[in-house]
């Protein structure tokens, strides 16, 4: 059925979510982003399933916005990049409000977007040593879909330690921000996600349900208002020179103006 993802369960009840272009890192292009929204409104509405695990294919958990979508919107009008982005939102607000527990098991580097798939999971477990960071402004764009979910997750101390400079920065220091819960040896990712697993197989799923709902409640969660600012404020740095001349630097492999 899906081509970007691929899913399978276990006689637990426990799906693994797994995005699979391992080629590209993972990146999310049009086609992903819609299969992994409808991946989630299936995962949802299965009785069957009391866990998802978000896991990834090949060396990369995901590189962030994949290039030829990079391009599309770069050709594309304002309209249509509002439309692109409010379909990003839309697949990381399907994973958010999963009514399932989400665990994110990442085993490589992930950036931009990458980063937002693991700000929605309830909890997520990386690799000693992986790579991560807010790779966007070095293309004259900002962090703006996903950007709801990760300062529900870092809060707004942490997040702006790393938001805006697109530091690349290690396991150790996203356990630190709060988007990684544990680092562990690439041997131990395994074990490590299964002890996450095993406690809500012991729980009326029902009421996980309900308890993740009202945690999300309770912590004011991520408002539609904040989702359609996220989209505007991205789609004024698309407009904008800064865009422009960046995205084209990258692919010219070249700096681009306001570089230092």
């Amino acid at each position: 059925m899906f081509e970007t993802v691929e899913i399978t369960r276990d006689a637990r009840g426990v799906a693994r979510l797994v995005l699979n272009r391992p080629a590209k890192h993972n990146a999310l292009n049009a086609q992903m982003i819609a299969e992994l929204t409808e991946a989630a409104a299936q995962l949802g509405a299965d009785p069957e399933v009391r866990v998802v695990v978000l896991a990834a294919a090949g060396k990369s958990f995901s590189a962030g916005g994949d290039l030829g979508w990079m391009q599309d919107q770069m050709r594309a009008d304002g309209a249509t990049r509002a439309r692109e982005a409010r379909k990003l939102a839309a697949m990381l607000g399907a994973l958010n409000r999963l009514p399932k527990p989400l665990i994110g098991q990442v085993q490589g580097q992930a950036f931009g977007g990458g980063v937002g798939m693991m700000a929605v999971c309830d909890i997520a477990i990386g690799v000693e040593g992986a790579s991560f960071g807010f790779t966007e402004t070095r293309l004259g764009l900002i962090p703006a879909t996903i950007g709801p979910y990760v300062l529900a997750r870092m809060g707004e101390a942490m997040a702006r330690r790393v938001f805006m400079s697109a530091r690349i920065f290690k396991a150790d220091e996203a356990v630190r921000l709060g988007l990684l819960a544990h680092a562990v040896p690439p041997e131990a990712l395994e074990d490590a996600v299964e002890a996450e697993i095993r406690p809500y197989l012991a729980c009326a799923p029902g009421a996980v349900a309900r308890a993740k709902a009202l945690a999300q409640h309770l912590g004011a969660g991520v408002t539609s208002e904040d989702v359609e600012h996220s989209i505007a404020q991205l789609v004024a740095c698309w407009e904008g020179p800064e865009a422009q001349d960046g995205i084209a630097a990258f692919f010219e492999r070249r700096k681009p103006g306001w570089a230092g």
